[in-house]
């Protein structure tokens, strides 16, 4: 597909003419719909109106390109509403020199989005469809100062679609919601390759890994420091992106060689970002000349905020359905989740989209990539493959579409590369399932007075939590129950679960501990921080974190079972947890389930293997994380229901992934077919950065390596 583009490529014939008329009908339906409002829009008669969208058409081509130009830096920090206030000063301008026509108050607002939306259906209808009115607004001028480039080498744009999973992208193909996918496979320009995740198949851990190659001690979504005054630093963080990126990169990421990030975690260390969230907090760094191709039409962001209202819509709708027909399982997703959904799958996607061909038609960069974060969105809320999501893939699609068209007027060739981070596992949560948070079953196996902080979801409005429970009659709680199960061979794990009164020295020395400890009244659940918790539990889809926060260093097995003596057995023997890992000071880690022990460091097995149902690399993964800086005390992974594919997330969320179990450590990469990916399976994100830059490096786009 490289030697695929044409230069000096042209419309169809009377293209131009059928695009004219469109903006024109459409401009006309839209006064239409806001008179009959009675918005503040008025005209005689329908000759009046006509000639008003006629004048409003003109006015835009005449001076938008040049108020676009001045006024960009303040349409940008104002997030596009700049750019709608422009609109209604021409239509102000309009309505002062036509007779007839006026225009005033909330409809100087509205009737640009509404005359946008009746375009873009005109369009669709007409078959005209907005594509090719999307590539002459962003084009005008700078088609020919890309034709200028003096680079004739190819370059690469990847393209990742946030939380899709191969087996989900090849039900959708089959399906027909992505025909240009389709296209590219049945034509054998592309082909599939699927690659496996870290343990944390998260974006976090996946585009560290990617884009730079490195996402050592990232151990999840979240994750606590304890050296660092016990702070919980967070992926997605604005103060904490920064402070990530700093430790993992060495400058010479996926990017650093003319590339350019647009809406992705870290940067790659590309020196051209757009909504790149590492980057967030440098101003100098959000503006760029690329954003001219997001507000070079008069009506694209009046359109987008047409776009984004439906998905509002869409989401509601669902939310009925979903409740209508009982589907299951399903989650509460709130008041103002729409407007969350439709900012990640309407504004940041038409915004990418715009930009990127910007960069295709300038021909500028040789390496870009970009995330497309709103299937991931609503998978998480509506199900991996509920018809809302399918559905958002579909128009997803309709933007690859674009850009494959756009690499027409490209001045050099483009590879287009679809891939995704990570995928989603369905299923029930665990508290759906069992009734209870992880936090709650924590705080069933500790003493009830223990102070435990949580975030466990990005759905509830508060994220701290503090358990209380009273003293027993001025006595220090102490609880231990004899665990059933027996295994043969070694006896470490039976050890933990023996009574403690069975030895008055480990007895005496937890009765020590205790009285050590004695806590001031508990603190209210709103006013308990991070900070002054003696436990943090954390929460990355179905992978669970707990850090017994009072303790400087990571705690062994053995003075987990000897301060906590529930803890470990009472997780291990849960229903819900498929195992957990700890570091033991005689055996190294340890992989706990109800049944059994894999201990990691030499394979062996009692009882049953608890990793079974996760697969042969299952181990692998864990031994890695083990060493991790950051690793918590206990890491929990929910069990995998195998006979139905599902996870029970410690989230609440329908769509999860983090851990292991299911679809969400296996996403794929699109390529060209060309490439030379290798035969061996890649497994981890920093096996896929060795393998993107190694093809970069084949076809002579990466520089001074």
């Amino acid at each position: 597909m490289v030697g695929e583009y044409n230069q000096k490529y042209k419309p169809p014939r009377f293209y131009w003419v059928g695009r004219t008329l469109t903006i024109w009908i459409g401009g006309f339906l839209g006064f239409i719909i806001i008179d009959a409002l009675s918005l503040g829009l008025k005209f005689d008669n329908w000759q009046t109106a006509l000639m008003a969208a006629g004048t409003v058409g003109l006015l835009n081509a005449l001076f938008w390109p040049i108020l676009s130009r001045i006024l960009l830096p303040f349409m940008v920090f104002t997030v596009g509403f700049g750019a709608l206030l422009l609109n209604a000063l021409l239509l102000w301008v309009a309505g002062d020199i036509l007779m007839g026509f006026s225009i005033e108050g909330l409809a100087l607002i509205l009737t640009p989005i509404t005359m946008a939306a009746c375009t873009a259906l005109l369009s669709a209808a007409l078959t005209i469809d907005d594509d090719a009115t999307y590539y002459r607004s962003v084009i005008r001028k700078d088609v020919k100062k890309g034709e200028k480039s003096k680079h004739n080498k190819p370059g690469v744009i990847f393209l990742e679609i946030d939380g899709l999973a191969e087996t989900i992208l090849k039900d959708a193909l089959k399906k027909g919601n992505m025909p240009t996918l389709k296209s590219w496979l049945d034509t054998g320009s592309h082909i599939i390759t699927p690659w496996e995740t870290d343990l944390s198949s998260q974006t976090g851990a996946s585009q560290a890994g990617i884009l730079h190659g490195n996402n050592q001690d990232i151990p999840a979504f979240r994750w606590v420091e304890k050296n660092n005054n016990n702070r919980i630093m967070v992926s997605t963080g604005l103060s904490d992106a920064p402070e990530i990126e700093g430790r993992i990169s060495n400058g010479k990421g996926l990017l650093f060689c003319r590339g350019a990030s647009r809406s992705n975690l870290f940067s790659g260390d590309a020196k051209d970002v757009v909504f790149t969230y590492s980057q967030l907090k440098d101003l100098k760094r959000f503006y760029s000349r690329a954003w001219y191709y997001v507000y070079s039409n008069p009506s694209n962001f009046a359109r987008i905020l047409a776009l984004f209202l439906w998905d509002v819509l869409l989401d509601f709708t669902s939310q009925i359905l979903h409740w209508a027909k009982n589907i299951q399982p399903r989650i509460r997703r709130g008041f103002t989740y729409p407007l969350v959904r439709a900012g990640a799958n309407i504004f940041l996607r038409e915004v990418t989209t715009a930009i990127l061909i910007g960069d295709i038609l300038e021909g500028k960069i040789d390496v870009g990539y970009v995330t497309y974060l709103g299937y991931d969105e609503i998978a998480h809320h509506s199900g991996t493959r509920d018809w809302d999501s399918f559905y958002a893939l579909s128009k997803l699609d309709k933007q690859f579409r674009r850009l494959e068209q756009a690499k027409k007027y490209a001045p050099r060739p483009y590879y287009l590369v679809v891939q995704s981070d990570h995928g989603q596992t369905n299923g029930s949560t665990f508290r759906q399932r069992y009734g209870k948070t992880l936090e709650e079953l924590v705080q069933e196996l500790m003493p009830p007075e223990t102070r435990i902080y949580s975030e466990l979801s990005s759905n509830e409005d508060h994220f701290g939590q503090a358990i209380q429970g009273p003293f027993q009659d001025g006595k220090q709680y102490l609880r231990a129950k004899k665990n059933s199960v027996t295994y043969q061979g070694k006896s470490i794990f039976n050890q933990a679960v023996k009574e403690i009164d069975e030895s008055p020295v480990v007895k005496g020395r937890v009765m020590e501990y205790l009285k050590r400890h004695k806590m001031a009244p508990t603190p209210s659940k709103e006013d308990l921080k991070s900070e002054d918790a003696q436990v943090i539990v954390l929460a990355s889809g179905n992978l669970g974190l707990i850090y017994l926060t009072e303790h400087e260093k990571r705690l062994s097995f053995e003075q987990i079972k000897t301060l906590y003596p529930d803890l470990i057995p009472g997780l291990a023997r849960h229903e819900g947890v498929g195992f957990i890992m700890v570091q033991s000071e005689e055996n190294g880690p340890m992989a706990i389930g109800y049944n059994g022990v894999n201990y990691l460091s030499d394979g062996s097995l009692e009882g049953e293997d608890p990793l079974k149902p996760f697969g042969s690399t299952a181990a692998q993964h864990l031994i890695r994380t083990n060493t991790f800086q950051y690793t918590p005390d206990l890491l929990v992974n929910s069990t995998y229901y195998v006979e139905t594919g599902e996870v029970a997330a410690f989230e609440e969320l329908v769509g999860s992934h983090g851990g292991m179990g299911g679809e969400q450590s296996r996403p794929f990469i699109l390529h060209p077919s060309k490439w030379e990916i290798g035969s061996e399976e890649i497994i981890g994100a920093e096996s896929l950065h060795k393998v993107l830059k190694k093809e970069l490096e084949r076809l002579n786009i990466l520089d001074g390596l």
